[in-house]
């Protein structure tokens, strides 16, 4: 099915004839497998008397060789997969098996995407980014502060490369563009935080998709915001060099460095907003981020800094 599915990628049309000759089966075979494309991975195929086969739009499937061509700076190995439950999942799995970090895990679908707070990540096919990163940490807490915070600015910045002018930061792990959601990050540990450990740096990026009926918030993807389809695999090049300058600078020198940087992009800097935390709710001003990442609110005429994985900030409707 992905062979035929390779030989469509190109948006044009394509004989049944054809298409059977470089799969070696029959026309009504191919008929068929077409039918388990459209039903399986959702992918609109046009039937035309005469001009054969066409996908609705083009596709750019993820490849390695492709990535390498267009990096700048080292070269991640990357585990590449059709279909997967999760890319954090998966890389999970890779550190148990003794898998040498840093590598990429990426995938055209993901069937159990998810983000913060055990939400679902909606990912179709070959249309957006399902990417996690799986680096090695060694020297403790100090490599961790504000991490995923500095992975945001990247994923910012790589955005704003590719004219999506107006991409901002809200604390902790979103990225948005004019309140609507086109990029989520998720870490995940594996180890001994304190002394030698592996994070997983999850990274979705809405790329191409235009329309889904399943995504429960406000959302935009790129191809929404600059109205050009988009090769996943230079913004997967473009992603992991800014990701390597950024990892690098804050190895070196922490996340105070970033914390100037962050303030300016995040787009909920002085709003009045509610921080829920369970079923608790702490109303505030936002202040700005500490310099290990962590919110900074005046509640009640009096500073307070927020920390945790399990928080969530929303916008109050006084803001």
């Amino acid at each position: 099915m992905l062979k035929l599915l390779k030989l469509l990628k190109d948006g044009r049309f394509h004989s049944g004839q054809d298409l059977g000759v470089a799969l070696g089966v029959s026309r009504s075979a191919v008929w068929k497998q077409l039918q388990h494309l459209e039903a399986e991975l959702n992918l609109p195929i046009h039937k035309v008397r005469g001009r054969g086969y066409q996908l609705a739009a083009p596709l750019f499937l993820l490849e390695e060789s492709a990535i390498a061509e267009r990096s700048q700076g080292e070269h991640w190995p990357a585990l590449i997969f059709d279909s997967i439950d999760s890319t954090n999942a998966q890389a999970l799995r890779a550190i148990t098996e003794g898998q040498a970090a840093p590598f990429l895990v990426l995938a055209e679908r993901q069937t159990a995407g998810r983000g913060r707070r055990g939400r679902q990540w909606v990912s179709p096919f070959a249309e957006n980014l399902y990417y996690s990163l799986v680096l090695r940490i060694e020297g403790g807490m100090r490599q961790l502060e504000g991490l995923s915070l500095v992975v945001g600015l990247a994923v910012m910045r790589t955005l704003q490369s590719f004219g999506v002018a107006d991409a901002g930061l809200k604390w902790p792990n979103d990225v948005l563009v004019n309140n609507q959601k086109i990029a989520g990050i998720l870490l995940e540990l594996v180890g001994d935080p304190a002394d030698v450990c592996h994070v997983v740096l999850g990274i979705g990026i809405n790329v191409n998709m235009q329309a889904t009926t399943e995504v429960d918030q406000q959302w935009t993807s790129v191809r929404r915001e600059t109205g050009a389809a988009i090769d996943r695999n230079l913004l997967v090049a473009r992603l992991n060099h800014n990701l390597q300058l950024d990892l690098e600078r804050h190895r070196q020198a922490g996340f105070a460095a970033f914390q100037h940087e962050w303030e300016q992009a995040h787009l909920w800097q002085g709003r009045a907003v509610s921080l829920i935390a369970g079923v608790n709710k702490i109303d505030g001003v936002v202040l700005g981020i500490d310099g290990q990442g962590a919110l900074r609110l005046v509640v009640d005429g009096v500073e307070k800094s927020f920390s945790g994985g399990e928080l969530s900030l929303r916008l109050r409707d006084d803001s």
